[in-house]
């Protein structure tokens, strides 16, 4: 059997400057990975890269660094269907984790429970095209049907030129959705691209829908740092503060300019310059969709 070709991706940038912006009291990074070890939670033998090792003690030091109190795991490709990595931080979190896995079909009842009660919310579903591309269909209807009963959502990640072709089924869907990094519209394109038009109309139309404001270094077409993606994340939290969240994205697998996570905190004034919508989409809104208080 042929061994399989994965590269190995750049690591975050080790010297997080401390950020001019202060975070509010119980801020959440909604969106993080945590990578291995990979000699104590194996990567997935079938993966698209092979990240550096990006461990739970490393995670803590860049919120530390931060000012972040609370996270949202989101379990990455490259651990497959398995859900250790996560589960074992939130273990170790004394509340202050959540997660989102990454499940198929294969999974039953007793493992979804077992995934609820060590604090995950939701599941992600990959439709780009560097991670797979699309998921079957039969398999994404299957598993929606069984993680609404205990209230999860669905975490999504598009290429932007996609998201015209899902709208229709993204507002059918039974249970609440999130949509990673801005739906990775490219900034260049401007802000009455179709996409971006599309992702705008969702969020107006439909209660459901959500929007994770992270992924600026994605977005950008300007490179460092990254301000070029700051009227696209405005004009999503003007359309809903309520279902506006942030995330840091760490430890940024597959980005074309790696950045550096304190610079990004201080992206947060700009997109959101009052106060009362800060503490709605770094402390009040990830509270409520990921049950950290209950």
């Amino acid at each position: 059997m042929a061994m399989m070709y994965t590269p190995t991706i750049p690591p975050p940038d080790p010297n997080t400057r401390t950020p001019k912006f202060k975070l509010p009291k119980l801020a959440c990074d909604a969106h993080c990975h945590i990578f291995g070890p990979g000699a104590t939670y194996p990567y997935a033998p079938v993966r698209s890269y092979t990240p550096p090792d990006a461990p739970l003690a490393d995670f803590r030091t860049l919120h530390a660094k931060l000012g972040v109190e609370r996270a949202v795991i989101v379990n990455a490709s490259v651990h497959g269907t398995d859900n250790t990595v996560a589960l074992d931080a939130i273990a170790q979190s004394n509340g202050a984790y959540r997660a989102v896995a990454n499940i198929d079909d294969t999974i039953t009842e007793r493992g979804l429970r077992v995934l609820h009660e060590g604090g995950f919310r939701g599941c992600r579903f990959n439709f780009v095209h560097h991670l797979g591309g699309v998921p079957d269909k039969r398999v994404f209807d299957r598993i929606v049907a069984m993680v609404a009963p205990l209230g999860w959502h669905i975490d999504l990640h598009f290429d932007a030129i996609d998201l015209p072709e899902y709208a229709d089924m993204l507002t059918r869907l039974p249970l609440s959705y999130t949509i990673d990094h801005m739906g990775r519209v490219k900034a260049s394109e401007g802000l009455d691209q179709l996409p971006f038009k599309i992702l705008i109309e969702l969020m107006q139309r439909d209660e459901k829908c959500w929007v994770k404001i992270c992924g600026s270094e994605r977005v950008s077409s300007a490179g460092p740092p990254f301000t070029d993606a700051v009227p696209f994340a405005r004009k999503i939290v003007e359309t809903a503060p309520d279902r506006v969240i942030w995330g840091t994205d760490w430890p940024h697998p597959n980005v074309k300019a790696m950045p550096n996570d304190g610079d990004l905190v201080d992206l947060i004034p700009l997109f959101a310059p009052e106060p009362e919508y800060q503490q709605k989409i770094l402390v009040d809104n990830p509270a409520r969709l990921f049950e950290f208080d209950q």
